[in-house]
């Protein structure tokens, strides 16, 4: 199976470098052994150590399921309020486009 880069930006590389050390820092925390953890996670060993090196490779959800497990607040820690701000996403995009359509282009005045 051919690997796949993912380039991503300074400031997104840098995000996610942080938010893996947040969920390596409340592994730790927790006194669980990375094999615990993956188990924990319902992902393999292999996967995990890629979580702690903060890899663009891995699936959001795995982020966001190890975050939830080790006690790194996603967006709020309230289960309430977290759903009252998705449904008041979710009314903002029903109130969007469906599609996003590319604007129509001026022609470019380069008559000097």
């Amino acid at each position: 199976m051919k690997t796949r880069h993912v380039t991503l930006s300074p400031k997104a590389s840098l995000s996610l470098s942080l938010f893996a050390g947040l969920i390596e820092e409340g592994r730790l925390r927790k006194g669980w052994t990375r094999d615990e953890f993956a188990e924990r996670v319902g992902v393999g060993i292999v996967t995990i150590r890629q979580v702690a090196k903060g890899s663009p490779r891995v699936a959001i959800g795995t982020y966001f399921e190890a975050a939830a497990l080790v006690g790194v607040s996603l967006f709020t820690d309230n289960p309430d309020t977290l759903k009252r701000e998705h449904a008041t996403q979710r009314e903002r995009l029903t109130l969007l486009p469906k599609r996003a359509r590319r604007q129509p282009q001026e022609p470019i005045d380069d008559d000097f």
